[in-house]
């Protein structure tokens, strides 16, 4: 075989591994993008040998010194790993030993690559985590603003995609701001379980060596550390409940991508996004397509690869660390950079959208949907809610055959349906009149917005 380097378990094999074998099986083109994660958990390794005496000061001095050194190379590229490397802990262990000669072998003390692993991945998740809940943040913020400039405004609420009932645009933004709320809390609750100190577990069953868990965790931050020493390096749960995480943020941001996708439709009309945020057609150049809402939409489908590949991965490996679980950096880094980039992109794109209220005015203003007011007018006047009911579906019949608004029908016509009707209906026959009449907690009328500004406002402090 052509490879010269040192494999770090390759002393026991009286045989070279096989060149083939090792491109297989070979992840540094991977894990290499954890080389700070790993200088840190390791320095952090290191001090702890030090001051517990199970190596030098000095020898911990030189150590944490040359691995320092190492983060500047890779940073500046004057360290390139290599697949014959087999991984970024081969990489930086091997460069170590070039740098400060037999003394690097001493850093190994009482670690396995499988505690050392599973420090890296949690130091990735914790930062990943704090992005994530940041850009969070910068979207509730923005979907705020959006509800206080819309408040006022009147657009259609669906169900089944069909018009429903008209509501305050500002309710719709801050019905998103409660689902990327929730995402926000789950991401929260997850940092507990994250938080937790794998190193000194070793391979599995812990070390002969007096290792002190409580001081690595300590220096890497951590708020507790492991009870048990399989599980620190066995299970992966906290990879699948963040790639989760990722998944139900994905899946919010793609509904509000196909909203406005559909809203911006000529057909719709009711929403225009900035050109910074549009392309159009290399053949049709009257287009402006929603193509960055297309794009996360799309990217949707991927995190939910990378939550099932995770999933599949797991779900057969018996106790305790097995190679299988080399495939979890993948899609933990994919979903990671993806959840971000797309709520990140997502706001900006946010704040360069504008509602068309002249259209939206005129659209509402004489729609079906104004036709629950009449069943609760009924109601109202004591009228069992399933006779409005039917009452009401003969009313909208008749406007629809004789092309007439509801709020143009006349009060003879409303009377023939029901003698109850007085000139009240046609106060209740307008969209404000609509929202405005809504009592319940948590709807859409425009004193309940304004509450609900007030309290997402607070909620972000």
């Amino acid at each position: 075989m052509s490879n010269k380097k040192e494999l770090l378990w390759a002393s026991r094999f009286n045989e070279p591994f096989d060149e083939g074998a090792l491109k297989f099986s070979s992840s540094v083109h991977v894990d290499g993008k954890l080389f700070r994660e790993d200088i840190q958990g390791s320095i952090a390794h290191a001090t702890m040998l030090g001051e517990e005496g199970i190596i030098t000061k000095e020898d911990a001095r030189q150590i944490t010194a040359g691995l320092s050194e190492i983060e500047k190379e890779i940073e500046s590229e004057t360290l390139v790993p290599q697949w014959e490397d087999e991984d970024i802990h081969t990489v930086i262990e091997n460069r170590l030993k070039e740098k400060i000669g037999a003394v690097a072998g001493k850093l190994h003390s009482g670690r396995s690559r499988n505690d050392q692993v599973a420090t890296d991945t949690r130091l990735y998740m914790r930062a990943k985590v704090n992005e994530l809940h940041t850009a969070l943040t910068g979207l509730m913020e923005t979907l705020v603003e959006r509800a206080d400039t819309y408040q006022s405004s009147i657009i259609f609420g669906y169900t089944h995609l069909q018009r429903a009932q008209p509501i305050s645009a500002g309710h719709y933004y801050l019905a998103y701001f409660n689902m990327f709320r929730r995402d926000r809390q789950r991401l929260s609750d997850l940092m507990q379980r994250v938080n937790i100190s794998p190193l000194g577990a070793a391979a599995f069953a812990g070390s002969t060596l007096p290792l002190n868990a409580e001081r690595s965790a300590e220096l890497l931050g951590f708020n507790s550390i492991f009870s048990n020493s399989i599980d620190a390096v066995s299970d992966r749960d906290i990879l699948i409940e963040f790639i989760s995480a990722c998944s139900i943020i994905m899946m919010h941001l793609s509904r509000f991508c196909e909203d406005i996708i559909l809203w911006s439709s000529y057909e719709f009309g009711y929403l225009e996004i900035s050109d910074a945020f549009s392309t159009g057609s290399s053949i049709m150049p009257q287009k402006k397509n929603a193509d960055i809402a297309e794009l996360i939409r799309g990217k949707t489908g991927r995190v939910y690869g990378d939550l099932m590949a995770m999933l599949t991965i797991m779900k057969g490996l018996p106790l305790s660390y097995n190679r299988d679980m080399q495939e979890d950096k993948p899609p933990l880094f994919d979903s990671a950079e993806t959840a971000i980039s797309s709520v990140t992109l997502f706001n900006r794109m946010l704040q360069h959208t504008r509602l068309k209220e002249d259209r939206l005015k005129e659209l509402t203003a004489k729609d079906l949907s104004l036709a629950t007011e009449i069943a609760e007018y009924l109601v109202k006047k004591d009228i069992p809610f399933r006779d409005a009911h039917r009452i009401t579906g003969r009313i909208v019949s008749w406007s629809i055959e004789h092309s007439t608004p509801l709020p143009d029908i006349p009060l003879d016509t409303y009377r023939g349906f029901s003698e109850v009707f007085d000139e009240g209906i046609f106060k209740a026959l307008t969209p404000e009149a609509s929202i405005n009449s809504k009592k319940s907690h948590g709807s859409c009328s425009f004193k309940s917005v304004e509450r609900q500004i007030r309290e997402a406002r607070e909620l972000l402090g």
